[in-house]
């Protein structure tokens, strides 16, 4: 019997209450919430029009549009937002924090103890790196970790991240082998690389929301389910469906609850 069931990936959606009747249609006990930049949950249909005006935002951060300055007022703002949602209903959701790339090693480990550990963070991220050189510049990151053991990363590893960038994270996860790192999304099509690469690195966790297809949850499962985390990407996933989607494919009943919440409560001590 499950005693809770964790969605290891949420952004914050507004308001606070969709968020939670979404975790109670899915039976989700706790939530993992990551600050977001767009919020397409305000879109007011599903067309391409609506959804792609609250993308833009997050494009423009994307392209580098924006000057270092902008982003991080725009990131503070977005951790504000983080942690009042996280105040709107403390039993129900932790927060995981960003942190800005491009930092000097000792501005970034700054930035860690004020952001993430003065807020309570149980984790730093979402990376979402457009390129390979932003992958490089996680090592900054990386390296303050060091200083807060157990204190796990989670990165963005589907579109627009590249194998050549996949393999960047991987050294970096070689390097640092006693940081916690969750790739998120599993890879997007390079999941047999990712699951492969995380059978012989113990520090690696496997998100398994966004999933490529069916089978890479599947065979995840399979191969290491000590390690995978069950995620919705909420709003750009269903909490119901994702959660769903490992109750079928799993290939056991204790695959299932370490997916869906014991290997989240261990790696984040909660």
């Amino acid at each position: 019997m499950i005693l809770m069931i964790v969605d290891g990936h949420q952004h914050v959606m507004l308001p606070t209450s969709m968020q939670i009747q979404k975790m109670d249609e899915a039976g989700v006990d706790k939530t993992i919430l990551f600050s977001t930049t767009p919020h397409v949950e305000k879109a007011e249909t599903a067309t391409l029009d609506a959804i792609g005006a609250e993308m833009q935002v997050l494009y423009q951060l994307l392209s580098g549009s924006h000057s270092p300055e902008a982003r991080i007022a725009k990131m503070k703002d977005t951790i504000l937002e983080l942690n009042q949602a996280i105040q709107d209903a403390p039993e129900r959701f932790y927060g995981f924090g960003p942190v800005p790339l491009g930092l000097a090693d000792g501005d970034t480990a700054a930035w860690v103890k004020d952001y993430i550990i003065g807020n309570s963070f149980k984790g730093i991220g979402e990376f979402t790196p457009g390129s390979g050189s932003q992958i490089t510049q996680l090592e900054s990151v990386f390296k303050a970790l060091t200083d807060h053991p157990g204190l796990p990363i989670w990165v963005h590893t589907f579109n627009p991240v590249t194998l050549n960038g996949i393999q960047i994270l991987m050294e970096l996860c070689r390097k640092y082998p006693t940081v916690p790192v969750i790739f998120g999304h599993m890879g997007g099509s390079n999941w047999m690389d990712v699951i492969a690469f995380a059978k012989e690195q113990a520090n690696i966790y496997l998100d398994l929301s966004a999933a490529f297809t069916p089978l890479s949850v599947k065979t995840a499962l399979t191969e290491m389910p000590e390690r995978c985390l069950f995620g919705s990407d909420a709003p750009f996933g269903e909490p119901k469906l994702c959660r769903q989607l490992i109750e079928f494919v799993s290939p056991s009943t204790s695959a299932t609850e370490m997916a869906l919440g014991g290997n989240i409560e261990r790696l984040l001590q909660i």
